[in-house]
Protein backbone atom coordinates (compact mmCIF):
# COMPACT_ATOMS: atom_id res chain seq x y z
CA UNK A 1 0.00 0.00 0.00
CA UNK A 2 1.58 3.33 -1.23
CA UNK A 3 -1.21 6.11 0.16
CA UNK A 4 -4.31 5.78 2.23
CA UNK A 5 -6.76 7.81 2.10
CA UNK A 6 -8.57 8.32 5.19
CA UNK A 7 -11.85 9.87 6.09
CA UNK A 8 -11.84 12.83 8.12
CA UNK A 9 -14.62 14.40 7.11
CA UNK A 10 -16.77 13.55 10.67
CA UNK A 11 -14.11 15.64 12.21
CA UNK A 12 -16.19 17.88 13.91
CA UNK A 13 -15.03 21.62 13.98
CA UNK A 14 -17.70 23.42 16.09
CA UNK A 15 -17.15 20.93 19.66
CA UNK A 16 -15.10 18.18 19.02
CA UNK A 17 -16.55 14.98 20.10
CA UNK A 18 -15.21 10.71 20.22
CA UNK A 19 -15.45 10.32 16.70
CA UNK A 20 -13.43 13.49 15.91
CA UNK A 21 -10.94 12.09 18.71
CA UNK A 22 -10.46 9.33 17.14
CA UNK A 23 -10.08 10.27 13.39
CA UNK A 24 -7.34 12.87 14.51
CA UNK A 25 -5.46 10.68 16.68
CA UNK A 26 -5.45 7.34 14.76
CA UNK A 27 -4.85 9.93 11.30
CA UNK A 28 -1.70 10.89 12.97
CA UNK A 29 -0.22 8.00 14.33
CA UNK A 30 -0.75 6.33 10.94
CA UNK A 31 0.50 9.41 9.00
CA UNK A 32 4.14 8.49 11.09
CA UNK A 33 3.85 4.96 8.94
CA UNK A 34 2.45 5.65 5.50
CA UNK A 35 1.66 8.55 3.37
CA UNK A 36 -1.89 9.35 4.17
CA UNK A 37 -4.18 11.32 2.38
CA UNK A 38 -7.23 13.40 4.72
CA UNK A 39 -10.47 13.68 2.57
CA UNK A 40 -12.51 16.44 4.13
CA UNK A 41 -15.64 18.60 3.31
CA UNK A 42 -14.30 21.52 5.15
CA UNK A 43 -10.92 22.91 5.25
CA UNK A 44 -11.13 23.88 9.19
CA UNK A 45 -11.40 20.09 9.97
CA UNK A 46 -7.33 20.38 8.91
CA UNK A 47 -6.63 22.37 11.82
CA UNK A 48 -6.85 19.01 13.76
CA UNK A 49 -4.24 16.72 11.24
CA UNK A 50 -0.74 17.37 11.17
CA UNK A 51 0.49 20.61 9.52
CA UNK A 52 0.77 20.14 5.53
CA UNK A 53 -0.88 17.18 5.27
CA UNK A 54 -2.05 16.14 1.67
CA UNK A 55 -6.19 16.40 1.24
CA UNK A 56 -8.80 15.99 -1.01
CA UNK A 57 -11.74 18.25 -0.48
CA UNK A 58 -15.48 15.93 -1.22
CA UNK A 59 -18.91 16.58 0.22
CA UNK A 60 -20.35 16.41 3.61
CA UNK A 61 -21.10 12.76 4.33
CA UNK A 62 -24.81 14.25 5.77
CA UNK A 63 -25.43 15.35 2.07
CA UNK A 64 -27.22 13.08 -0.84
CA UNK A 65 -24.29 12.84 -2.90
CA UNK A 66 -22.55 10.47 -0.58
CA UNK A 67 -24.10 7.69 -2.55
CA UNK A 68 -22.02 9.27 -5.49
CA UNK A 69 -18.75 9.29 -3.09
CA UNK A 70 -17.12 6.19 -4.36
CA UNK A 71 -17.37 7.36 -8.53
CA UNK A 72 -15.43 10.29 -7.27
CA UNK A 73 -12.61 8.47 -5.50
CA UNK A 74 -12.24 6.47 -8.20
CA UNK A 75 -11.59 9.02 -10.83
CA UNK A 76 -8.82 9.64 -7.68
CA UNK A 77 -7.36 6.52 -9.04
CA UNK A 78 -7.22 5.90 -5.26
CA UNK A 79 -6.18 2.00 -4.19
CA UNK A 80 -6.95 1.90 -0.06
CA UNK A 81 -9.67 4.07 1.92
CA UNK A 82 -10.50 3.75 5.42
CA UNK A 83 -13.50 5.52 7.10
CA UNK A 84 -14.12 5.90 11.08
CA UNK A 85 -17.92 5.26 10.81
CA UNK A 86 -19.77 2.81 8.86
CA UNK A 87 -22.15 5.32 6.64
CA UNK A 88 -19.35 5.82 3.85
CA UNK A 89 -21.09 5.83 0.60
CA UNK A 90 -18.78 2.86 -1.42
CA UNK A 91 -21.71 1.93 -4.77
CA UNK A 92 -19.41 1.23 -7.70
CA UNK A 93 -15.68 1.69 -5.70
CA UNK A 94 -12.60 -0.10 -6.98
CA UNK A 95 -10.44 0.33 -3.93
CA UNK A 96 -9.97 -1.60 -0.79
CA UNK A 97 -12.29 -0.52 1.93
CA UNK A 98 -12.55 -0.96 5.59
CA UNK A 99 -15.70 0.76 7.74
CA UNK A 100 -15.92 1.26 11.38
CA UNK A 101 -18.16 0.49 13.81
CA UNK A 102 -17.55 1.61 17.17
CA UNK A 103 -19.88 -0.16 19.27
CA UNK A 104 -24.05 -0.95 19.65
CA UNK A 105 -24.66 1.59 22.17
CA UNK A 106 -27.58 3.03 20.10
CA UNK A 107 -29.61 0.24 19.43
CA UNK A 108 -30.41 0.08 23.53
CA UNK A 109 -30.62 4.19 23.68
CA UNK A 110 -32.54 4.86 20.62
CA UNK A 111 -31.93 9.17 21.01
CA UNK A 112 -29.73 10.03 18.03
CA UNK A 113 -27.10 13.16 18.62
CA UNK A 114 -28.94 16.44 18.65
CA UNK A 115 -26.61 18.13 16.70
CA UNK A 116 -27.75 15.63 13.23
CA UNK A 117 -30.20 17.91 11.21
CA UNK A 118 -33.70 16.57 11.22
CA UNK A 119 -33.94 14.58 8.67
CA UNK A 120 -30.86 12.70 10.07
CA UNK A 121 -32.10 12.00 13.04
CA UNK A 122 -35.07 10.76 11.93
CA UNK A 123 -33.44 8.10 9.79
CA UNK A 124 -31.13 7.38 12.16
CA UNK A 125 -34.15 6.49 15.11
CA UNK A 126 -35.67 4.14 12.24
CA UNK A 127 -32.00 2.49 11.23
CA UNK A 128 -31.36 1.59 15.06
CA UNK A 129 -35.36 -0.04 14.97
CA UNK A 130 -33.72 -2.96 13.23
CA UNK A 131 -29.59 -4.99 12.81
CA UNK A 132 -30.56 -5.39 9.12
CA UNK A 133 -29.56 -1.92 8.06
CA UNK A 134 -26.11 -2.03 9.92
CA UNK A 135 -25.26 -5.36 8.08
CA UNK A 136 -26.06 -3.92 5.18
CA UNK A 137 -23.55 -0.79 5.61
CA UNK A 138 -20.76 -2.97 6.83
CA UNK A 139 -20.92 -5.78 4.15
CA UNK A 140 -20.31 -3.56 2.05
CA UNK A 141 -16.73 -2.93 2.51
CA UNK A 142 -13.80 -5.58 2.54
CA UNK A 143 -13.16 -5.53 6.38
CA UNK A 144 -14.52 -4.34 9.82
CA UNK A 145 -12.56 -2.20 12.14
CA UNK A 146 -13.98 -1.61 15.65
CA UNK A 147 -12.41 -0.81 19.09
CA UNK A 148 -12.77 -3.32 21.37
CA UNK A 149 -12.98 -6.77 21.72
CA UNK A 150 -16.47 -6.78 23.41
CA UNK A 151 -17.85 -4.93 20.20
CA UNK A 152 -16.01 -7.42 17.97
CA UNK A 153 -18.06 -10.30 20.19
CA UNK A 154 -21.69 -8.31 19.80
CA UNK A 155 -20.74 -8.44 15.87
CA UNK A 156 -20.58 -11.89 15.66
CA UNK A 157 -23.51 -12.42 18.16
CA UNK A 158 -25.88 -10.50 16.06
CA UNK A 159 -24.06 -11.32 12.88
CA UNK A 160 -23.70 -8.07 11.63
CA UNK A 161 -21.22 -8.45 9.36
CA UNK A 162 -19.41 -11.68 6.98
CA UNK A 163 -16.56 -9.95 6.66
CA UNK A 164 -13.51 -9.89 9.04
CA UNK A 165 -13.40 -7.98 11.78
CA UNK A 166 -10.35 -6.70 13.83
CA UNK A 167 -10.11 -4.34 16.78
CA UNK A 168 -8.53 -1.04 16.27
CA UNK A 169 -8.34 0.07 20.48
CA UNK A 170 -9.74 3.38 20.71
CA UNK A 171 -6.95 5.73 23.08
CA UNK A 172 -6.21 8.39 25.24
CA UNK A 173 -5.51 11.79 23.54
CA UNK A 174 -1.37 11.56 24.77
CA UNK A 175 0.56 8.82 25.92
CA UNK A 176 1.68 9.75 29.63
CA UNK A 177 4.26 8.26 31.15
CA UNK A 178 3.99 9.23 34.75
CA UNK A 179 5.72 7.48 38.29
CA UNK A 180 3.54 5.23 40.35
CA UNK A 181 1.26 7.88 42.23
CA UNK A 182 1.20 8.04 46.24
CA UNK A 183 -1.19 7.02 48.33
CA UNK A 184 -3.60 10.42 47.88
CA UNK A 185 -4.20 13.00 50.95
CA UNK A 186 -7.85 13.26 49.37
CA UNK A 187 -11.16 11.27 49.16
CA UNK A 188 -12.56 13.14 46.00
CA UNK A 189 -14.06 11.07 43.26
CA UNK A 190 -14.03 11.88 40.14
CA UNK A 191 -17.03 11.07 37.36
CA UNK A 192 -16.79 12.74 33.80
CA UNK A 193 -19.70 12.11 31.62
CA UNK A 194 -23.21 12.76 30.55
CA UNK A 195 -26.49 13.05 32.81
CA UNK A 196 -28.60 10.82 30.85
CA UNK A 197 -30.34 8.02 32.34
CA UNK A 198 -27.76 4.64 31.38
CA UNK A 199 -25.32 6.64 33.28
CA UNK A 200 -26.96 6.09 36.49
CA UNK A 201 -25.11 8.97 38.39
CA UNK A 202 -28.19 8.83 41.15
CA UNK A 203 -26.30 5.69 42.26
CA UNK A 204 -22.96 7.67 43.05
CA UNK A 205 -24.87 10.11 45.09
CA UNK A 206 -26.41 7.59 46.58
CA UNK A 207 -23.20 5.64 46.97
CA UNK A 208 -21.75 8.19 48.14
CA UNK A 209 -24.04 8.70 51.18
CA UNK A 210 -22.79 5.68 52.99
CA UNK A 211 -18.65 7.16 52.16
CA UNK A 212 -18.22 9.73 55.07
CA UNK A 213 -15.28 12.41 54.49
CA UNK A 214 -15.17 11.86 50.56
CA UNK A 215 -16.24 14.11 47.73
CA UNK A 216 -17.88 13.21 44.53
CA UNK A 217 -17.09 15.69 41.92
CA UNK A 218 -19.04 15.66 38.79
CA UNK A 219 -17.52 17.35 36.01
CA UNK A 220 -19.29 17.35 32.94
CA UNK A 221 -21.66 20.50 31.73
CA UNK A 222 -25.05 19.92 32.82
CA UNK A 223 -28.73 21.44 31.99
CA UNK A 224 -29.83 23.59 34.81
CA UNK A 225 -32.59 20.73 35.76
CA UNK A 226 -30.64 18.35 35.97
CA UNK A 227 -28.32 19.95 38.01
CA UNK A 228 -31.41 20.86 40.53
CA UNK A 229 -32.28 17.35 40.65
CA UNK A 230 -28.87 16.02 41.59
CA UNK A 231 -28.47 19.19 43.99
CA UNK A 232 -31.84 17.97 45.72
CA UNK A 233 -30.83 14.48 46.23
CA UNK A 234 -27.48 15.25 47.10
CA UNK A 235 -28.64 17.72 49.76
CA UNK A 236 -31.38 15.09 51.30
CA UNK A 237 -28.46 12.60 52.01
CA UNK A 238 -26.16 15.38 53.30
CA UNK A 239 -23.57 14.21 50.37
CA UNK A 240 -20.58 16.54 49.36
CA UNK A 241 -21.70 17.00 45.91
CA UNK A 242 -19.23 19.63 43.55
CA UNK A 243 -20.96 19.94 40.24
CA UNK A 244 -18.26 21.74 37.70
CA UNK A 245 -20.19 22.46 34.93
CA UNK A 246 -17.25 21.53 32.41
CA UNK A 247 -13.64 21.60 33.50
CA UNK A 248 -10.54 22.43 31.15
CA UNK A 249 -8.29 19.84 30.01
CA UNK A 250 -5.78 21.03 32.59
CA UNK A 251 -8.60 21.30 35.36
CA UNK A 252 -9.44 17.33 34.32
CA UNK A 253 -6.03 16.08 34.62
CA UNK A 254 -4.85 17.91 37.72
CA UNK A 255 -8.30 16.59 39.62
CA UNK A 256 -7.61 13.16 38.31
CA UNK A 257 -3.97 13.19 39.34
CA UNK A 258 -5.00 13.62 42.82
CA UNK A 259 -8.19 11.68 43.30
CA UNK A 260 -9.12 8.65 45.14
CA UNK A 261 -10.59 7.21 42.01
CA UNK A 262 -12.09 7.88 38.91
CA UNK A 263 -16.08 6.39 39.28
CA UNK A 264 -18.81 5.52 37.17
CA UNK A 265 -22.29 3.70 37.86
CA UNK A 266 -23.15 3.42 34.15
CA UNK A 267 -25.17 0.48 32.82
CA UNK A 268 -24.11 0.69 29.60
CA UNK A 269 -20.87 1.77 27.63
CA UNK A 270 -19.57 2.04 24.05
CA UNK A 271 -16.25 1.98 25.32
CA UNK A 272 -14.43 4.30 28.28
CA UNK A 273 -11.92 6.55 27.71
CA UNK A 274 -12.10 8.28 31.05
CA UNK A 275 -11.04 4.86 32.41
CA UNK A 276 -8.02 5.18 30.58
CA UNK A 277 -7.16 8.54 31.01
CA UNK A 278 -7.26 7.80 35.17
CA UNK A 279 -5.76 5.09 35.19
CA UNK A 280 -2.40 6.17 32.91
CA UNK A 281 -2.09 8.27 35.88
CA UNK A 282 -1.92 5.96 38.18
CA UNK A 283 -5.73 6.81 39.46
CA UNK A 284 -7.99 3.55 40.32
CA UNK A 285 -11.21 3.18 38.84
CA UNK A 286 -14.07 1.89 40.35
CA UNK A 287 -16.98 0.95 38.11
CA UNK A 288 -20.19 -0.90 37.00
CA UNK A 289 -19.21 -4.26 36.53
CA UNK A 290 -19.91 -3.83 32.44
CA UNK A 291 -18.36 -6.32 30.08
CA UNK A 292 -16.65 -3.30 27.99
CA UNK A 293 -15.48 -1.87 31.53
CA UNK A 294 -13.67 -4.85 32.50
CA UNK A 295 -11.90 -4.87 29.09
CA UNK A 296 -10.78 -1.63 29.12
CA UNK A 297 -10.04 -2.06 33.03
CA UNK A 298 -9.14 -5.20 33.44
CA UNK A 299 -7.64 -6.63 36.90
CA UNK A 300 -6.50 -3.05 37.50
CA UNK A 301 -10.23 -2.19 38.42
CA UNK A 302 -12.44 -2.92 41.51
CA UNK A 303 -16.24 -3.24 40.46
CA UNK A 304 -19.73 -3.16 41.48
CA UNK A 305 -23.13 -3.67 40.79
CA UNK A 306 -24.78 -0.44 39.19
CA UNK A 307 -27.68 -1.09 40.81
CA UNK A 308 -26.28 -1.49 44.60
CA UNK A 309 -25.31 2.39 45.94
CA UNK A 310 -24.22 -0.06 48.71
CA UNK A 311 -22.11 -2.22 46.96
CA UNK A 312 -20.44 0.66 45.05
CA UNK A 313 -19.69 2.17 48.21
CA UNK A 314 -18.05 -1.00 49.78
CA UNK A 315 -15.93 -0.80 46.20
CA UNK A 316 -14.42 2.33 47.25
CA UNK A 317 -13.70 1.26 50.93
CA UNK A 318 -11.84 -1.69 49.69
CA UNK A 319 -8.86 0.70 48.04
CA UNK A 320 -9.30 2.27 51.73
CA UNK A 321 -6.04 0.16 52.77
CA UNK A 322 -2.53 1.77 51.30
CA UNK A 323 -1.62 -1.05 49.95
CA UNK A 324 -4.66 -1.98 48.17
CA UNK A 325 -4.54 1.41 46.86
CA UNK A 326 -0.88 1.13 45.68
CA UNK A 327 -1.64 -1.85 44.10
CA UNK A 328 -4.33 -0.75 41.85
CA UNK A 329 -2.80 2.37 41.48
CA UNK A 330 0.32 0.19 39.82
CA UNK A 331 -1.47 -1.88 37.92
CA UNK A 332 -3.62 1.32 36.15
CA UNK A 333 -0.53 2.73 35.02
CA UNK A 334 0.59 -1.25 33.45
CA UNK A 335 -3.45 -1.48 31.90
CA UNK A 336 -3.51 1.93 30.60
CA UNK A 337 -0.02 1.30 28.70
CA UNK A 338 -2.58 -1.45 26.44
CA UNK A 339 -4.51 1.19 24.53
CA UNK A 340 -1.55 3.34 22.63
CA UNK A 341 -2.42 4.84 18.93
CA UNK A 342 0.67 3.74 17.54
CA UNK A 343 -0.39 0.07 18.16
CA UNK A 344 -4.07 1.11 16.90
CA UNK A 345 -2.26 2.32 13.75
CA UNK A 346 -0.20 -1.10 13.40
CA UNK A 347 -3.60 -3.15 13.50
CA UNK A 348 -5.34 -0.74 11.04
CA UNK A 349 -2.37 -1.52 8.94
CA UNK A 350 -2.01 -4.82 9.18
CA UNK A 351 -5.85 -5.37 8.40
CA UNK A 352 -4.96 -3.65 5.09
CA UNK A 353 -2.22 -5.97 4.75
CA UNK A 354 -4.45 -9.16 4.89
CA UNK A 355 -6.52 -7.41 2.58
CA UNK A 356 -3.56 -6.73 0.23
CA UNK A 357 -1.72 -10.51 0.51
Amino acid sequence: MKTLHFDARFIRIDRPDGISRFSAELFKALADKVKVVAIVHDLRQLDSLPKDVEYVVLNNPQSITEFFVAKKLNLLGVTHVFSPMQVMGSFGRKYKLILTLHDLIYYRHRKPPQDLNLLIRGVWRLYHLSYQPQRWLLNRADAIATVSKTTMQLIKKHRLATKPVAVVYNAPDKHTVVEPRTFPASKDLIYIGSFMPYKNVETLVKGAALLPGYRLHFLSKISSSRKAQLQALAKSLEVDLVLHEGVSDQEYKDLLSSAFALVSASKDEGFGIPLVEAMQLGTPVVVSNLDIFSEVASSAGTYFNPDSPEEFAKAVKSLEDQASWLSASKKSITQANQFDWNKSAEALLAQFAELDS
